[in-house]
């Protein structure tokens, strides 16, 4: 399904298949999401707040006209901070439905003192609704979900029901960058994102020049499984 909103205004249903809570969170954890999550969610995401699904005014957003950049499924928020650190002059926006993880983000925003981020906890495919075409300088998929059973690899973020959105959202030139460490993952990668209007430009085994290791890397590294880096550049 693609996920468009229908002719009449009400948007279509979507599946969800991800986990959205996990452990018992601290209360530390609790005091970033009563007291931030409001504050850095984008608005006018959520349907009941947009009915009509206006696109994003970013530069209104962000209080300034920068490159955006988007992270789609954060998890801990490590790599988000990370780059929101080291590009001030950009803004960032990441989307994660996993409460645990915007905990976790909520956390190392307040540490690190960053402020050019913003987040949509949710399902991503209600944010491409809302992003302006051609708005995104490059985007991030890192270590997602691998749904390994093949029956599930439609769930993946490299088809074209999630891959055709960004497309119209990305801007000629973008940089689509994919890390994984499940082979057939980069199998489909390389098979579906082209399809959507991505040039492959580079893949293998080492990692970007300003890539952070993510707490899922390390674990993919301790578990023996190699990790697979690949960049595509939007037609």
């Amino acid at each position: 399904m693609t996920g468009r909103t229908p002719p009449n205004g009400a948007r279509e249903w979507r599946n969800f298949y991800g986990r959205t809570h996990g452990k018992t969170l601290r209360a530390s954890q609790k005091t970033y999401l009563e007291e931030d999550l409001d504050r850095l969610s984008l608005p006018g995401v959520q349907h009941e707040a947009n009915p009509s699904r206006v696109p994003l005014d970013l530069a209104t957003v962000f209080g300034r006209e920068t490159p955006v950049w988007l992270e789609v499924g954060f998890g801990g928020g490590e790599h988000m901070v990370h780059m929101a650190a080291r590009y001030p002059e950009i803004s960032l926006i990441g989307c994660e439905p996993f409460v645990n993880g915007i905990a976790m983000l909520l956390g190392k925003i307040r540490a690190e003192n960053v402020g050019n981020l913003r987040l949509h906890p949710g399902d991503v495919r209600d944010l491409f609704d809302v992003l302006p075409e051609r708005s995104l300088a490059k985007v991030f998929l890192n270590y997602p979900d691998p749904w390994p059973k093949a029956r599930h690899h439609r769930r993946r973020f490299v088809t074209q029901d999630y891959l055709q959105p960004l497309a119209r959202a990305t801007q000629p030139g973008a940089e689509f960058r994919v890390a994984t460490d499940i082979p057939d993952y980069v199998r489909q990668a390389l098979e579906e994102v082209p399809q959507a209007g991505f040039d492959l430009v580079a893949q293998g085994s080492e990692p970007w020049e300003d890539w952070l290791s993510t707490r899922y890397e390390q674990k993919a590294l301790r578990e023996g499984r190699a990790p697979h880096y690949l960049t595509f550049c939007r037609i």
